[in-house]
């Protein structure tokens, strides 16, 4: 069932029942639609908020993550102060009613939390996210550097970037309040800025869709929006943003050379500092000679060990497997701390767990993370085969294997031994690719 709401001779199809092969045939790429009531919906209230106390969790007490935006009104904050969310809150509400109870400038301008990198800071929200998306990914291939998620929570009264386009299709899931989306199907400006704060010249030629708690809203990355607040009403959702628009070959370059987290994603000089830094003095030798000064000599150096092929092929191999064990959703969760392994323990693998070859060593991934092991390629297939099973002790995924040797080595490959292939058990475990039952 469909019914189609009127705006300005625009229309957002409103859809009772959610389905990826209709979605793509009549929406993707072309117009908005709102999905009423989804089921299954990868996103619940209770969890976000703990995912938001994990996300905004400041290294640094004098500084909000790079990660997260908190504004007071059309104000950015700086520091985490009283801002971020508390373990003491509770929930959404109860954080909303504190920031309301202890400043002013909340009750009269409102206040936006917003978290980037989102789907990484709670592994079973990730991995229900993930399992929604597959149905996407099925239809339309997996985008090669990720979706990314975004917490939008508050009572502001517009999104603090104001109307803007960016280069990613959007899916809206509503969890808390209402939320009215606003959007104009061109660019309804003809200066050169890219977002606009004060939008009301520019209404007549918008439409508009609202949310409640458990509807899907989508909208092509070609369209311009901002989101509203329905009245001072508190209003939470989490977007899912594809990209489809301006892709870049850095984007691809910088997914191969570095591997991001949530912080690196938004702040490139935490990307750059995992690099090995330069012992030479930043000065100019004197009296200046021909030569490179030795600061970028060694800088050239570091940079050139990429060009090597045989390091290339690894790397490729290794964040392909991440890639796709990910789902399309990197930065996955970090791992979880390691755990012994005794003989006696059933194991199975609950997510899939695949594997490819570099150059002398093999390479084992699950939900996004990688390890890579010296055992070879028939004991690798043979011991995934019996993880895919109902469930398999671990001496018998170990008794093949020599019981001498080490379980790491020093170029982080496992030893193809015993020690080593329980330390492989384990660190899949880590990564959530293996089960204890």
């Amino acid at each position: 069932m469909t019914r189609t709401e009127l705006h300005q001779g625009h229309g957002v199809s409103v859809e009772e029942r959610f389905d990826w092969a209709e979605f793509i045939e009549r929406y993707w790429d072309r117009r908005p639609v709102l999905y009423k009531c989804v089921r299954r919906a990868p996103f619940q209230e209770d969890e976000v908020f703990q995912a938001a106390l994990r996300a905004t969790r400041a290294p640094d007490p004098h500084l909000i993550p790079s990660h997260t935006q908190f504004a007071v009104g059309r104000f950015q904050q700086t520091t985490p102060g009283q801002w971020l969310p508390r373990a003491a809150d509770g929930t959404f509400t109860g954080y909303g009613k504190r920031l309301a109870a202890s400043a002013e400038e909340v009750r009269e301008d409102g206040y936006a939390l917003i978290v980037h990198a989102f789907h990484s800071f709670h592994a079973p929200q990730w991995e229900r996210e993930r399992a929604f998306f597959a149905g996407l990914w099925e239809q339309v291939g997996l985008p090669t550097t990720g979706a990314i998620t975004t917490l939008f929570h508050g009572t502001y009264e517009h999104t603090p970037v104001g109307v803007h386009k960016d280069r990613f299709a959007t899916f809206l899931f509503a969890l808390q309040g209402r939320k009215r989306m606003r959007f104009w199907t061109h660019r309804p400006w003809t200066h050169g800025a890219t977002t606009v704060l004060d939008y009301d010249p520019y209404l007549t030629e918008s439409f508009t869709a609202e949310v409640e708690p458990g509807d899907l809203l989508y909208w092509p990355a070609s369209h311009y929006h901002v989101g509203e607040s329905v009245g001072k009403s508190m209003a939470t959702s989490v977007n899912v943003g594809v990209p489809r628009e301006n892709h870049r070959a850095v984007y691809d370059l910088d997914d191969l050379l570095v591997e991001h987290d949530a912080r690196s994603l938004m702040d490139p000089d935490v990307g750059l500092a995992r690099l090995s830094a330069t012992a030479a003095p930043l000065s100019v030798p004197d009296p200046a000679t021909a030569a490179l000064p030795a600061v970028f000599e060694q800088a050239l150096a570091e940079f050139g060990t990429y060009t090597e092929p045989s390091r290339m092929r690894d790397r490729a191999v290794v964040q392909s497997l991440r890639t796709w064990t990910a789902g399309g959703l990197r930065p996955a969760p970090p791992p979880d701390e390691l755990r012994p392994l005794s003989d006696e323990v059933v194991v199975r693998a609950p997510a899939p767990v695949l594997w490819g070859e570099t150059e002398g060593a093999r390479v084992c991934a699950a939900n996004g993370h990688a390890v890579t092991t010296a055992l070879d390629a028939e004991y690798v297939r043979r011991m995934l085969h019996l993880l895919d099973g109902p469930g398999v002790a671990v001496r018998d995924l170990l008794a093949a294997l020599p019981d001498d040797g080490v379980a790491t080595c020093t170029d982080e490959t496992l030893p193809a031994s015993r020690p080593g292939a329980r330390r492989l058990l384990e660190v899949l475990e880590s990564f959530r690719g293996v089960l204890r039952l």
